[in-house]
């Protein structure tokens, strides 16, 4: 009988954290014990709920800011809210077409990543950030060479993950078409289904034979041009800054600091990758306030997820990883994303809202390069 009762007390005051988080999430003050005791889906008096929350602050997961002040949620109690409280329901029918509807006229990968922010960002009123898809992570599907002059060539990669890169390639001294277009076949031939950093090693491979000696420059510049598309494909499309600015509940200092963070392209990228990766089976992945170990990110949560993905499991006995680690659970449904997908806001931040919206949207761009993938 005492055992229930532990149980029962144990359930309750789960449901009060719950409820406390809730409520601060939507009013931004300090919840009190009748509020609570209002709101509370079982039925309990306001001196057991006073009770419970007093139990709920020596356990770390509440906080009374002021002597006659209600409580507010911890960084402790949002880990605990996130991890077993909170229901992670779907958009809104609205917010899906809304989706579906804005993304369906993107023309490029490019212009849907850059619709996706934006998207984001309104739904969840904070900072949105999606990471284009790793030229080192992605894969050759099409390498093409249009002649343009007697001299010049369009060199056009197209990745698995739908990404599309050009560049203008002058060779010194004409060419024959016949042979470009062999060498372009070769390149397909020893590329397709590689990573883009095969294609280097192609040309330099194709350079040191006799029959490709007329085209050795050609060849050279195609490297070159590959060496910078993965220099420069790590790019970060970023929205909701000045929204967030706005908002009544952010304070300036937070905002300083956040916004210098945001500037750090690495260390943003990094934290993403990060964060995606510990969904704990949600598809979706949390860090709330110090958890981020980023300077100017303490006070601040970030939720993300991967997006162009394969589930890595523990079963699948074609990968070599999950041979090595077929007897750790833990491994299994873990996400190793092409890019990542996050939205940044404060530690009250809507998690259930902004969760489904962050996954709403990885899940929309890997059907997108999916289908591109076909």
């Amino acid at each position: 009988m005492a055992n229930e009762r532990s149980d029962s007390q144990q359930e309750r005051r789960m449901l009060v954290l719950r409820t406390v988080v809730d409520q601060y999430m939507s009013t931004h003050e300090p919840v009190g014990s009748s509020t609570v005791a209002r709101l509370l889906p079982v039925k309990a008096s306001s001196a057991t709920v006073r009770n419970d929350m007093a139990a709920l602050e020596d356990d770390g997961y509440l906080v009374q800011p002021h002597t006659s002040a209600g409580r507010v949620p911890t960084q402790r109690g949002y880990r605990l809210y996130v991890d077993r409280l909170v229901h992670v329901a779907p958009l809104t029918a609205a917010q899906m077409h809304a989706i579906t509807d804005v993304l369906s006229h993107s023309v490029s990968l490019e212009d849907t990543l850059r619709l996706s922010v934006r998207l984001l960002a309104k739904i969840t009123g904070q900072v949105a950030i999606v990471a284009s898809p790793y030229a080192q992570s992605s894969s050759l599907r099409r390498f093409e060479l249009v002649r343009l002059a007697w001299n010049a060539y369009l060199m056009v990669i197209i990745t698995d993950s739908g990404r599309v890169e050009q560049s203008t390639l002058v060779s010194e001294k004409q060419t024959s078409a016949e042979l470009v277009d062999e060498v372009m076949q070769r390149i397909n031939e020893m590329c397709v289904g590689k990573p883009l950093t095969a294609i280097p090693r192609a040309c330099v491979s194709l350079a040191t034979s006799t029959k490709y000696r007329d085209v050795a420059v050609l060849l050279a510049q195609v490297a070159h041009a590959i060496h910078g598309i993965s220099a420069d494909s790590d790019s970060l499309y970023m929205a909701g800054t000045s929204a967030l600015a706005r908002r009544s509940d952010s304070s300036a200092r937070d905002l300083a600091s956040l916004f210098d963070a945001l500037e750090e392209q690495v260390v943003v990228l990094r934290l993403l990758s990060t964060v995606s990766q510990a969904d704990n089976g949600t598809g979706v992945g949390v860090a709330i306030g110090s958890e981020t170990h980023t300077d100017g990110l303490q006070d601040v949560a970030v939720v993300s997820s991967g997006y162009g993905d394969e589930i890595i499991s523990a079963h699948d006995d074609t990968s070599e990883a999950s041979s090595t680690n077929s007897d750790n659970p833990e491994e299994e449904g873990k996400h190793s994303g092409l890019a990542f997908v996050g939205s940044i806001g404060p530690t009250h931040m809507n998690y259930p809202n902004t969760m489904a919206a962050v996954k709403a949207v990885a899940q929309y761009l890997s059907s997108i390069i999916g289908q591109q993938e076909v």
